[in-house]
């Protein structure tokens, strides 16, 4: 067994995309790409972006700090830490409305 803190984990991370460029980082925590489960936190700063792209299986995006907004075409939900959402299976992207830390879940489709 391993544990670990998201909360730390979560400082780290987007410590690490404040510091960069692209204003996100991400750290998996759990699986991989070899697992059929992935989890990954994920720091976005305020404006910042996690570009369009596709959901090639099941997955939910956990809100641990801040607030962002998924966008699936016309279709938006805005999110606050704590909230869960069930990511749809279309093209979208997450705008960080102000920082945020995000636990993704993944699970690959075979």
């Amino acid at each position: 067994m391993e544990k670990f803190s998201l909360i730390a984990t979560g400082r780290t991370v987007l410590e690490r995309a404040a510091a960069g460029s692209a204003g996100h980082a991400a750290e998996t925590v759990v699986g991989g790409h070899e697992r059929e489960l992935r989890q990954t936190v994920i720091g976005i700063t305020a404006g910042g972006e996690l570009g369009e792209h596709d959901n090639r299986g099941e997955a939910t995006l956990q809100v641990l700090q801040g607030r962002v907004r998924l966008v699936a075409g016309d279709v938006s939900w805005d999110l606050l830490a704590g909230d869960l959402l069930i990511i749809p299976p279309a093209r979208h992207r997450v705008e960080a409305v102000e920082d945020a830390v995000l636990l993704l879940s993944f699970a690959h489709s075979r």
